[in-house]
């Protein structure tokens, strides 16, 4: 029984976790039923096998507080989480269609080195990458906060595809059907551009898994400015690797544009974007106001400037959405992520 004691329930696969626990009683059928009423008891009262208490571990990431904004969108929460080893990150719960259903925004490091200029997780730098179960616990631990997300975005703190064989195995474990069992188009991959990783997914095969790209200018300079990523990886490499990534007909590319006021909201900026996006395919822009951070970079966009770059851009053809900010006022909306705390620990909203 020693030998099963620090197997992660929630970071393997079902058929992984069978190979992992061979040692139980009642052989590979008493490891799967294991499992499969671990998950279950995410979601419903399961009289869970003692054996899983006393043989596997279970390292879900530990909500320590919890915080809330409420707007007519619907209340948006961020939850920072304890790892075993004393880091923290920090996920949140987004709503949507009127607060009817919501999405979940994951981490999938402890800080980032992408040192993307507008966003508060940059600064921390890399500290290290998340294993797979606490990429996948942290849907575990939304699950036990009682959140129902819809859909799940890889767009919290870190780089996904610079962790891109943790990200990999957590997907298989969350859509592992003897587990959650969650279909991988309510999965969303955001990436600064990395493209060796975009490239990596390719080689899956996973058609349904969806992506997006945040590209916030289509100028070499500027881009290699806000975002470092740009000078290994220049627009016209990226865009290559963007054509040749295999799309299911329904597949629309996500292509996310922060605006920051004087930097890339010019009719110039939405032109060279409406040539960066025209060979790849279908793409969905999605504006998103600037959040500003601890450092701003600029001020946040006016509602009538971000109606008008979007204009810009219908009149290029390119469809194109706005992204509500949500929770700003709690360091919750996008580049926010990855504020120390200066708090003790609570895990009622404040």
């Amino acid at each position: 029984m020693a030998a099963v004691l620090a197997v992660p329930v929630f970071g393997l696969t079902a058929e992984a976790f069978a190979v992992a626990t061979a040692g139980l009683p009642g052989g590979r059928e008493g490891a799967l039923a294991i499992y499969r009423d671990a998950w279950r008891s995410l979601r419903l009262p399961v009289d869970l096998d003692p054996r899983w208490r006393t043989a596997v571990d279970d390292p879900v990431p530990e909500p320590e507080r919890v915080v809330e904004e409420s707007a007519e969108a619907g209340i948006t929460a961020k939850c920072s989480l304890r790892l075993r080893d004393g880091h923290r990150v920090e996920m949140v719960r987004i709503p949507v269609k009127g607060g009817a259903t919501s999405a979940l925004c994951i981490s999938s490091q402890v800080g980032c080195r992408m040192g993307c200029t507008f966003c508060e997780t940059g600064r921390l730098g890399l500290e290290r990458q998340l294993e797979p179960t606490e990429i996948a616990g942290q849907v575990v631990a939304a699950l036990r906060l009682g959140w129902q997300p819809r859909n799940i975005v890889l767009m919290g703190m870190g780089e996904p595809l610079d962790n891109v064989d943790n990200l990999v195995a957590a997907l298989e474990v969350l859509t592992d059907v003897r587990g959650l069992g969650l279909a991988r188009e309510r999965f969303t991959v955001c990436t600064a551009g990395h493209a060796e990783g975009i490239a990596r997914l390719a080689t899956l095969g996973w058609k349904r898994l969806n992506l997006s790209i945040s590209l916030n200018s289509a100028d070499d300079a500027v881009r290699s400015r806000l975002m470092p990523i740009n000078r290994r990886t220049s627009l016209s490499a990226l865009q290559a690797v963007l054509v040749s990534y295999p799309k299911r007909r329904n597949f629309a590319l996500g292509v996310n544009w922060c605006l920051l006021p004087g930097i890339n909201d010019s009719r110039q900026d939405a032109c060279r974007l409406a040539a960066f996006c025209g060979p790849l395919g279908r793409v969905m822009v999605n504006v998103i106001p600037y959040n500003p951070g601890s450092q701003p970079l600029t001020r946040a966009p006016t509602a009538e400037e971000v109606e008008g770059f979007c204009g810009w851009l219908q009149e290029e053809g390119l469809p194109v959405r706005t992204r509500t900010p949500r929770g700003r006022g709690i360091m919750a909306a996008c580049g926010q992520l990855g504020q120390r705390p200066e708090k003790a620990p609570s895990l009622t909203p404040s």
